[in-house]
């Protein structure tokens, strides 16, 4: 006789995660994005205005850059609220993955912001104008001072949320910049160099573009319900494969639910075994533990017959 049993557990402890991938996010957060996202925007009107006045390329770039960078924190602000709401008929996990699209667009608008840069710096290597260094220093100095200070408000979050580091690193990406910057008006207002400004710029894009690759590729991967970085598959099917009485493990899927949280589905066949819950909530923790995976659905099948889901090609 075939014996068949599903088991769901989602265990709920007010934020607090363990493991990898699971690290506890504070419940301010959304402030943390208001306050980021309301110092740049004043910070894009002053590097635009001087940055106008000095003709400078690389601090109407940075001005730019720090528009998309507002653009960024408003979006991941808003995926932010969004996966706090509550499941719904229509939307059984709630708006979870709202935090992993966020953190995908917000990587896609960096780059894009750095090619325009890039763009137009090349087009004022071959024509210089004259630039204010003095002002380009002054301007750029504040740039580093609002986005250190709006980097250092995430900067607690930025290892256990995609979405929120993702956030943390377009900050960090501008203060890059407005350092480049600041290191450029220095050279041009001893050595009057004015190609210094727009070289200064393609640089940095090439450090942002560096950073962002890794943000990119890994939110890409979430977003199509790859297996999360910090978790080996190999390492979570050979813990499955040896608890007690498991004969074979198959249908096993493993996919982030949102930046922060990760779930896990498994058919496991225990031939004799019968119900035991004990069996299943040791599994449980021992994934939540070791693993970071805390929701968590476990199938027993005795084996009598055949899984349709058993090979490892069908889904």
């Amino acid at each position: 006789m075939h014996e068949d049993r599903s088991h769901h557990r989602h265990d709920h402890d007010d934020g607090h995660r363990h493991g990898p991938g699971h690290v506890h996010v504070p419940a301010d957060f959304g402030r943390a994005f208001a306050v980021a996202a309301a110092l740049n925007l004043g910070l894009v009107a002053v590097q635009v205005v001087y940055g106008v006045i000095a003709n400078s390329m690389a601090l109407l770039a940075d001005a730019g850059h720090n528009f998309g960078d507002v653009l960024g924190l408003l979006l991941a602000w808003g995926a932010y609220g969004l996966a706090q709401r509550r499941p719904t008929r229509r939307y059984t996990y709630g708006l979870r993955s709202a935090s992993i699209l966020a953190a995908l667009i917000n990587s896609l608008i960096l780059l894009v912001a750095t090619g325009a840069i890039a763009w137009e710096a090349v087009r004022r290597l071959f024509e210089p104008g004259p630039v204010a260094g003095a002002t380009v220093m002054i301007v750029a100095a504040l740039g580093i001072a609002v986005n250190g200070f709006s980097a250092a408000l995430l900067l607690a979050g930025r290892k256990g949320d995609l979405n929120i580091r993702a956030a943390f690193l377009h900050l960090l990406g501008d203060a890059a910049v407005s350092a480049g910057v600041v290191v450029a008006g220095a050279v041009i207002y001893f050595t009057r160099w004015f190609w210094v400004d727009p070289a200064a710029s393609l640089v940095v894009a090439g450090l942002i573009v560096w950073g962002t690759w890794g943000l990119l590729r890994q939110s890409f991967r979430m977003s199509l319900g790859g297996v999360p970085e910090a978790i080996d598959h190999a390492k979570v099917e050979h813990y499955l494969r040896t608890l007690p009485g498991v004969a074979e493990v198959h249908d096993l899927h493993i996919w982030a639910m949102s930046t922060t949280e990760t779930a896990l589905t498994a058919h496991l066949v225990r031939p004799d075994a019968g119900l035991d819950d004990d069996f299943l909530a040791n599994a449980e923790d021992t994934l939540a533990r070791r693993f970071g995976i805390r929701h968590v659905t476990l199938q027993i099948e005795a084996g009598d017959r055949a899984c349709a889901l058993a090979p490892d090609h069908v889904v």
